[in-house]
């Protein structure tokens, strides 16, 4: 009995991660299917009964936490990761992990209680990491594009097209992700959002020091008036030189982050196969007539381990 308990949980654990890999995967997210209702029919009845689909719960959880500084910044992070899951989803995964991954390494550890504490920690950064690494990877992905991006807007200025033509035709002819943030942000000017709230609410979902530079000009220039294709070809060439400069500096400096990130996590890995394969052996570190010489090895152990971690982040860390 206890072999098909253990079994069922399993199988049960892969379905949810399956479930969320295929949500997190879907084509279009929600803010896109809502405001393709607005747009094509404006049916308010279709929307209702959408709206009726949904989770109660996952409904009241969302305006619990939205109203907080937590669910805003957890509803950024997710916008910015493009991971589409609700604030009130998001949560949930958090939580299932953690127990999930308590549970299992619970398990593996003969259901000691610091295998519980290994299992939960590791679930609760699972998601969290998963989260970051979605977002330096689209980050990366849009800058690179910036700079085609540019060059196509000035085309568009050049041949006769206003602001929302050109970012028209910017969302149609660039693949994902800087077409579907522009196509995103003309249907939010589309459904009566400024062009400045639009492009504001671009920079909230892509936090990059280039974007911010191009939005920044494209509003002054619409203030002050000039010519915006002069202005972008100039900021085009600018950026494209920061992103050819920045990839040589990754892959300058690549092997010094992958030596920072391994030589911190061996440790930590080896104590964790320790832990669960041999833990007399670990345990007996802290033998002895003073165990307190054990504890303190480790705290000086982590501390050392710490600050040279972030020594070699920091060589590599090379603004530009």
């Amino acid at each position: 009995m206890t072999l098909i308990l253990y079994i069922g949980g399993g199988l049960a654990f892969l379905l949810l991660i399956v479930g969320v890999v295929v949500t997190m995967n879907s084509e279009r997210g929600l803010v896109e299917e809502r405001l393709e209702r607005f747009l094509d029919d404006g049916d308010s009845n279709s929307v209702e009964e959408s709206d009726s689909e949904t989770s109660t719960l996952t409904d009241w959880v969302n305006k619990k936490v939205e109203k907080s500084s937590l669910g805003d910044r957890i509803a950024r992070d997710l916008a910015r990761a493009d991971v589409k899951l609700k604030t009130a989803e998001y949560i949930s995964l958090f939580g299932i992990t953690i127990f999930g991954g308590s549970v299992f390494l619970g398990f593996l550890g003969g259901w000691h209680p610091v295998s519980f504490l290994i299992g939960a920690v590791l679930g609760a950064f699972a998601p969290r990491y998963y989260i970051k690494f979605q977002q330096r990877q689209r980050l990366n992905k849009f800058n690179d594009q910036l700079g085609d991006m540019l060059n196509l807007m000035v085309n568009g200025l050049r041949a006769g097209y206003s602001t929302p033509q050109a970012m028209d035709a910017i969302s149609r002819e660039l693949p994902a992700p800087i077409g579907s943030e522009f196509r995103r942000v003309v249907r939010e000017m589309q459904i009566g959002i400024t062009m400045e709230a639009a492009l504001d609410n671009l920079l909230r979902r892509i936090p990059s020091d280039d974007l911010d530079f191009t939005i920044t000009a494209i509003n002054v220039q619409r203030e002050v008036g000039g010519n915006l294709a002069e202005i972008l070809d100039s900021i085009s060439f600018t950026i494209r030189e920061r992103v050819r400069i920045k990839g040589e500096i990754r892959v300058m400096t690549a092997q010094v982050r992958a030596s920072g990130t391994l030589l911190s996590l061996i440790p930590l890995g080896l104590a964790l196969i320790l832990w669960f394969l041999n833990r007399e052996y670990l345990l007996s570190f802290f033998d002895g007539p003073s165990p307190l010489c054990g504890w303190g090895a480790i705290g000086l152990i982590v501390v050392m381990i710490t600050i040279g971690y972030f020594v070699m982040m920091k060589i590599a860390d090379i603004e530009v």
